[in-house]
Parts: structure tokens; sequence; C-alpha cells
């Protein structure tokens, strides 16, 4: 059982904090020098968009900057956004170090084995932003409207957009897991999910909506997504986690 006080469970955030950010530093260098070979690979989805829409529909395409500095500084915003990407595991690791000093013996012991279960969601997160949402969403996007005109695309502006939801996606893709813990934990029980269960969907269509392309067919795959997954965490702690904890009380 936890026995620390406010100040000595803050100072353990802090510190965990700080080695995060130093993690995430570290990684922006490593992200950095190799940006553009992953600047190729996050720009691939959009290339083959803009490929399909040149045969299909007779219009053109290209990807362009606009400014001096566009090149360098969308770089520099891809570096920091893979570094926190690529890091991934190290600074899930830090923040469950932080966390678990909050929680209980049999806490940790149940919440331990879906950590591993958490990262493959993250990069199930990913996988799913880059090979589903951007494909569908920016042949949808360049479909839309008047045809046989040439589409000039910043190159700032998409990769900056494309990396922020490859992390959205990853870090949406925790819901479940969650859940689960937040049930474990005592925080997330069945009445509440139940009952607060709209709130959440409402809560859900704004990220949508801000994490995605501006448009009702982009938002909607965010958002129906995100519900299964909360649906997901919401019906595994009300058939298996409830049952069990209320076995366990007994």
């Amino acid at each position: 059982m936890n026995h620390k006080s406010l100040i000595e469970n803050l100072e353990i955030f802090r510190k965990a904090l700080i080695r995060v950010l130093i993690i995430v530093g570290i990684a922006f260098m490593v992200a950095y020098a190799l940006s553009d070979g992953l600047a190729e690979i996050i720009l691939s989805p959009l290339r083959g968009a803009l490929k399909a829409h040149i045969t299909q529909l007779g219009g053109g395409g290209r990807i362009v900057y606009v400014g001096l500095l566009d090149k360098v500084l969308a770089q520099l915003n891809l570096g920091l956004w893979c570094g926190v990407i690529i890091s991934s595991p190290v600074w899930f690791y830090e923040i469950w170090r932080a966390v678990r000093t909050l929680l209980n013996d049999f806490q940790i012991k149940m919440i331990r084995p879906f950590l591993v279960f958490g990262l493959l969601l993250f990069w199930g997160g990913v996988y799913f932003a880059y090979y589903i949402v951007f494909p569908f969403s920016f042949q949808m996007l360049l479909e839309f409207g008047v045809s046989d005109i040439t589409a000039n695309i910043s190159l700032r502006d998409y990769l900056s957009l494309a990396v922020k939801i490859m992390l959205f996606f990853g870090l949406a893709f925790q819901m479940p897991n969650i859940i689960v813990i937040l049930s474990f934990a005592g925080v997330a029980t069945k009445e509440r999910l139940q009952s607060s269960r709209r709130y959440i969907y409402v809560i859900l269509s704004l990220l949508a909506a801000i994490f995605s392309p501006p448009d009702v067919f982009s938002m909607m795959v965010v958002w129906v997504p995100m519900v299964l997954l909360f649906e997901v965490g919401t019906w595994i702690v009300i058939l298996f986690i409830h049952p069990y904890l209320i076995r366990r009380s007994k």
C-alpha cells in the first residue's frame, strides 16, 4: 500500500516528468537525424492519393513549401513528434513507475500485464492512422468538389498534421487499457461508465473534430474507432472486471 505524502508523490511525478523530457529530447535528436527518411515514409500515403487523383480525375497535385524556413521548420516539427512516438516504450515505462507508487500490491499485480498490451495498442493506433485513416481521408478530400484542378499542399502543414494524427490515434487506442486500469483502481466503475456514456460520446466527437482533417467524413473515420474503443473497454469492465472485483470483495 502507498503511504507516501502528497509532497512525496508530487516529487516522484516531477522526477518522472524530467526523465520523460530527457528521453523525448534524445529521441528528437535521433529522429531529426533521420528526418529525411521519416518524411518520405509519412509523405507516401499523400503521394499515393495525389497519383490516384491525377489518374482518375485528370487533376494535378504537388507538395510545396511556401516559406524559406518551411522545410527546416517542417523537419524540426517532424523530429519532435516522431521522437515522441519512437521513444514511447521508454516513456510509457517511466509513467508507469510513477503511477504505481499510488497503487497497492493487488492493483499493481492486476495492472502490470496491461502495460505490454497498452504499448501494442499504441502502435496499433499509429498503424491504423497511417494505413487506414490517411489513404481514406486523402482520397476523399481530393475527390471532393470540382475536378481537373491542381492541389498545392504545404509540406510543413501536412507533416505537422500527419504526425500529430498518428500520435493521437496511438494515444486514443489506449482507451480500453486506461478504462481497465482505472477500473482496478476503483475509479471507472460499471455504474460510472454506463451513466457517463452519452457525455463521453460528445467529448470524443469534439476530439475527432479537432484532430481530423476539416470534413465530416474524416471526422467520422476518427470518431467511430474511438467510440468502439470506449465500448470495448466498458464491456470488458462490465463483463469481467466488475464481477471479479465483486467476488473478491466477498
